[in-house]
């Protein structure tokens, strides 16, 4: 069997507060012909990255509203993930090499866990490109309706690596992307569905932090009182660039010399690349004490992250590439000013000039630090026009109500 994860009980009715009456009785008429309705999701780690953030949430709200629904785990070994970090990457267009070799590891380990996956489902949701051959090598027989869901950039792919997924996620009949720009070319789903990512606002993560409470947690990681923080939340991944952050710190601490840095990252088990990167963000930070590099393997978990983002008086994303930017959407309902890569789903959250700002270069990105630095005012309107941008579109039970509107389109055609 594919490994099952515990994910306890939610209750959609303590959300009503932070949405709405309207939100809540849409979900639930919503959920009325899906009564009974089994659902899988199925991906690669239970911890780390955004999928990871987001299933402890949509499945247990889906067990509240009637529905049968599961989250499973591949299983994997070191050489696997090395070649489906390889897949990520290539997949949003780095030119790097795509072996025979790397192909046969994928379609083995999709193979052994085509094998482990039991049960039939009315829905399976298969997220990214690690376990996309469970389709193919199970013939369909575990499911109803197959999803696959993309929650990376495959508009520009590397050819290699694009031209050898494309024959698995073809067989799908329905897909999810975050953005209708993010599909890759020559594949054609007779259902797609776009469904933005989301935050759960009640997990110590993202629930209140006063900010008392936020600096005793920094200066138990090393942070000094008194001087601005600028801070980054991320993966260690090289398309959140980190070392183009601390280069656009670095440019800020001229002008204002107590300013201080917080890169607060995970370690995901389906990311071997992850600390290589990390050692290269350390080793580029050097000796500078004022910034401060830290992972979940140090104890920083959702608390110490969100005590981080509340502390922090501007939060940088400056991604190369991204999917979507969770972090920006953690931040943003904290009500930080962001500034963020102009790529991807970032621009869905950040509109430049009103909830935060958009850059695509370092110098760029230093100019609207010190900018909302030195114009405090106008920082906080931004934080709290972010936060509502949030509410409106970017919580878990938006994204509830979306997975209901398309589990109930895809019967309707059935």
């Amino acid at each position: 069997m594919l490994q099952s994860v515990d994910v306890g009980t939610k209750a959609l009715e303590d959300y009503r507060a932070i949405v709405g009456d309207e939100t809540i009785e849409t979900i639930r008429a919503l959920a009325e012909p899906l009564n009974g309705a089994t659902v899988v999701h199925v991906n690669a780690t239970a911890f780390g990255g955004g999928v990871a953030e987001m299933l402890p949430t949509l499945v247990p709200l889906m067990r509240d509203i009637g529905l049968d629904a599961h989250w499973q785990v591949i299983e994997g070994t070191d050489d696997f993930f090395e070649v489906t970090k390889a897949m990520h990457n290539g997949l949003q267009g780095m030119a790097t090499p795509f072996t025979a070799e790397m192909q046969q590891i994928w379609q083995r380990y999709n193979e052994l866990n085509a094998e482990k996956f039991e049960g039939r489902y009315d829905f399976v949701i298969v997220h990214d490109p690690q376990p996309a051959g469970l389709l193919r090598y199970t013939a369909g027989k575990n499911g109803r309706h197959w999803i696959w869901r993309c929650h990376i950039d495959t508009s520009a792919p590397s050819p290699d690596y694009w031209g050898f997924l494309a024959r698995y996620i073809d067989e799908y009949p329905a897909a999810v992307f975050t953005m209708e720009q993010y599909v890759g070319p020559g594949v054609d789903f007779k259902h797609l569905a776009l469904i933005a990512p989301t935050i759960d606002p009640l997990p110590p993560k993202n629930a209140a932090m006063n900010a008392a409470t936020a600096d005793a947690s920094g200066r138990d990681y090393g942070r000094d009182d008194g001087g601005p923080l600028p801070g980054q939340a991320r993966r260690s991944d090289p398309w959140k660039d980190p070392l183009g952050v601390i280069d656009a710190y670095r440019i800020v601490k001229e002008r204002i010399p107590g300013v201080q840095l917080a890169l607060v990252g995970s370690m995901a088990s389906d990311d071997p690349e992850g600390w290589d990167y990390y050692d290269k963000t350390v080793r580029h930070a050097g000796e500078d004490y004022d910034i401060r590099i830290l992972h979940n393997f140090q104890g920083v978990g959702g608390r110490e992250v969100n005590a981080f983002q509340t502390a922090a008086d501007v939060v940088i994303q400056k991604s190369i590439r991204e999917g979507f930017g969770l972090t920006v959407t953690e931040a943003m309902w904290k009500r930080k000013p962001v500034i963020g890569g102009d790529v991807g789903g970032i621009p869905l959250q950040i509109i430049d000039g009103e909830t935060g700002f958009l850059v695509g270069s370092v110098e760029e990105c230093a100019d609207k630090v010190l900018h909302l630095l030195e114009h405090p005012i106008e920082a906080d309107r931004m934080g709290q026009a972010g936060r509502e941008h949030i509410r409106n579109h970017f919580l878990s039970t938006h994204h509830l109500a979306d997975y209901l509107r398309l589990f109930n389109q895809l019967l309707a055609k059935s």
